[in-house]
């Protein structure tokens, strides 16, 4: 009887022993937050320069910054008649953060998302004009889909799309968005192939927690397997996708109420993604960044939650540079943010 009390015990002890190990190793495979530091000499606008929102950043082929902002024009709907008379699409120089280009006046009502794709053409989505729109390097207008000024949920017209993403064939991948909470996926030339999540004549129809449904899908990016990630706003979590549509996994913030934006650094096959909390609807608590394995296992989070020193923020997007440094787009202080990694001691 003693001999089998010591052989429990031992197994006991040996089992505790392996959990206990196991909860470690995942602890230490956790890389510490503090690997990421905010560079606070970066941008460097010249004098009197102002930055409206910036709502959407990408990376062209030189790792440059591309960014669109709203210069100067509040978010609204219905959005003011008035195309924005300044600029509202900047390249930044990514070391030293000076503006090496800026264009798209007259152009746009309400900037929102922008992806930069391998040819460095700039795509855009416009919640006013309700429209997705390419341009070359230089500016020139390649393709525009939807209807403008014209809401709708058909294959042709858009109601406040909110970001594109391009594959490597030249397809792309539409957030539609406010209106209609679901993905659109279009051919190289524009020709509409399929879509998900729910469609209905007004905005609450259109809305679902289910898998593979969205409530207002904000952000949206590709991993160079073909899986498609998309931030589900108000469902404040992250879906997975293949190419066709169908659902792979998702990871369920539960710590605030919106997940704002998702990009993916194909180099080291990491997700990123960006969140905010507000207080009593009005009272900004600020956002937490995360990065993740392709997986969707968390690695790292810091931000609003801790391991940060700068202003209150409310991120807006996200993009990751060659070299794995961040920038976010913060709505709330109308600035970029680049975080760099802290190199080894």
């Amino acid at each position: 009887m003693v001999f089998k009390k010591v052989i429990l015990t031992v197994l006991l002890f040996a089992f505790t022993t392996s959990l206990w190990t196991q909860v470690n190793d995942a602890r230490t495979k956790m890389i510490n937050p503090d690997m990421y530091e905010l560079v606070n000499d970066w941008p460097n606008f010249p004098a009197g320069f102002v930055l409206g929102m910036p709502t959407g950043l990408g990376i062209d082929t030189d790792n440059n910054i591309v960014v669109f902002h709203r210069a100067g024009r509040p978010w609204s709907f219905p959005p003011p008649k008035e195309k924005i008379e300044k600029n509202t699409i900047l390249t930044i120089d990514s070391r030293t953060g000076k503006i090496l280009k800026a264009w798209g006046s007259n152009l746009f009502l309400m900037p929102h998302g922008l992806e930069v794709d391998k040819e460095n053409n700039v795509w855009v989505t416009d919640c006013g004009l309700q429209q997705v729109l390419k341009f070359s390097p230089e500016g020139d207008l390649l393709m525009v889909l939807g209807e403008a000024n014209v809401l709708g949920n058909d294959s042709n017209h858009f109601a406040l799309p909110t970001d594109v993403a391009v594959a490597p064939d030249g397809s792309f991948y539409i957030s539609d968005g406010y209106g209609n909470s679901r993905v659109l996926k279009f051919s190289k030339e524009g020709n509409f192939l399929f879509e998900w999540g729910k469609n209905g004549p007004d905005r609450l129809s259109n809305k679902g927690n289910k898998e593979g449904e969205f409530s207002t899908p904000h952000g949206i990016d590709l991993d160079k397997y073909g899986n498609v990630y998309v931030s589900d706003r108000e469902n404040n979590r992250i879906q997975k996708f293949d190419s066709k549509g169908n659902f792979i996994a998702a990871w369920q913030n539960k710590i605030t109420d919106q997940l704002y934006s998702v990009c993916v650094d194909n180099k080291n096959d990491r997700l990123f993604g960006i969140d905010f909390m507000v207080k009593n609807d009005s009272i900004a608590i600020g956002s937490d960044i995360f990065r993740f394995d392709l997986d969707l296992n968390l690695q790292v989070q810091f931000g609003r939650s801790g391991h940060y020193n700068g202003p209150i923020t409310r991120y807006h997007d996200i993009t990751i540079d060659k070299e794995g440094n961040i920038y976010v787009g913060d709505i709330e202080g109308n600035r970029i943010q680049k975080f760099r990694l802290k190199k080894s001691r």
